[in-house]
Protein backbone atom coordinates (compact mmCIF):
# COMPACT_ATOMS: atom_id res chain seq x y z
CA UNK A 1 0.00 0.00 0.00
CA UNK A 2 1.24 3.50 -0.72
CA UNK A 3 0.92 6.88 0.84
CA UNK A 4 0.23 9.39 -1.88
CA UNK A 5 -1.00 12.09 0.82
CA UNK A 6 -1.78 13.09 4.50
CA UNK A 7 -3.73 15.53 4.40
CA UNK A 8 -4.59 17.66 7.80
CA UNK A 9 -8.00 18.73 8.09
CA UNK A 10 -9.06 21.23 10.79
CA UNK A 11 -11.17 18.84 13.04
CA UNK A 12 -9.51 15.27 11.13
CA UNK A 13 -6.39 14.12 9.26
CA UNK A 14 -7.22 12.73 6.08
CA UNK A 15 -4.49 9.93 4.60
CA UNK A 16 -4.88 8.85 0.73
CA UNK A 17 -3.53 5.52 -0.21
CA UNK A 18 -3.54 3.60 -3.74
CA UNK A 19 -3.46 0.04 -3.19
CA UNK A 20 -4.34 -2.81 -5.79
CA UNK A 21 -6.20 -0.80 -8.92
CA UNK A 22 -7.98 1.29 -5.50
CA UNK A 23 -7.83 4.75 -3.96
CA UNK A 24 -8.42 4.32 -0.12
CA UNK A 25 -9.29 7.59 1.79
CA UNK A 26 -8.67 7.05 5.54
CA UNK A 27 -10.53 9.59 7.83
CA UNK A 28 -9.55 9.88 11.62
CA UNK A 29 -10.83 12.02 14.07
CA UNK A 30 -9.73 10.81 17.69
CA UNK A 31 -9.53 6.97 18.32
CA UNK A 32 -12.13 6.92 15.29
CA UNK A 33 -12.00 6.59 11.85
CA UNK A 34 -13.64 6.05 8.20
CA UNK A 35 -12.34 4.53 5.11
CA UNK A 36 -13.69 4.82 1.74
CA UNK A 37 -12.22 2.90 -1.35
CA UNK A 38 -12.93 3.94 -4.48
CA UNK A 39 -12.16 2.09 -7.97
CA UNK A 40 -9.52 4.01 -9.98
CA UNK A 41 -11.30 2.69 -12.75
CA UNK A 42 -14.58 4.88 -12.09
CA UNK A 43 -12.50 7.97 -11.99
CA UNK A 44 -10.46 9.63 -14.41
CA UNK A 45 -7.39 10.40 -11.83
CA UNK A 46 -5.98 11.31 -8.33
CA UNK A 47 -7.36 14.66 -8.57
CA UNK A 48 -10.93 13.24 -8.77
CA UNK A 49 -10.12 12.20 -5.21
CA UNK A 50 -8.62 15.43 -3.89
CA UNK A 51 -11.69 16.83 -4.93
CA UNK A 52 -13.73 14.19 -2.88
CA UNK A 53 -11.82 15.63 -0.09
CA UNK A 54 -12.15 19.62 -0.51
CA UNK A 55 -15.90 18.84 -1.08
CA UNK A 56 -17.46 20.77 2.12
CA UNK A 57 -20.71 18.02 1.83
CA UNK A 58 -19.12 15.29 1.77
CA UNK A 59 -17.04 16.29 4.35
CA UNK A 60 -19.83 17.87 6.43
CA UNK A 61 -21.35 14.49 5.94
CA UNK A 62 -18.52 12.39 7.65
CA UNK A 63 -17.98 14.64 10.31
CA UNK A 64 -21.74 13.75 11.10
CA UNK A 65 -21.18 10.30 10.76
CA UNK A 66 -18.30 10.29 13.59
CA UNK A 67 -20.97 12.26 15.92
CA UNK A 68 -23.09 9.02 14.97
CA UNK A 69 -20.21 6.95 16.06
CA UNK A 70 -19.18 8.25 18.80
CA UNK A 71 -22.80 8.78 20.18
CA UNK A 72 -23.13 4.63 19.61
CA UNK A 73 -19.26 4.03 21.09
CA UNK A 74 -20.40 5.86 24.12
CA UNK A 75 -24.37 4.03 24.42
CA UNK A 76 -22.24 0.93 24.26
CA UNK A 77 -19.53 1.37 26.64
CA UNK A 78 -22.25 2.74 28.96
CA UNK A 79 -23.92 -0.94 29.18
CA UNK A 80 -20.80 -2.12 30.90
Amino acid sequence: MKVIAQIPKEDCHVTLFSWNGKYIVKIEQGLLEQTYKINAMDITGESEVYNLIENEAFMQSVRTRFEAMNESLQMAMDIF
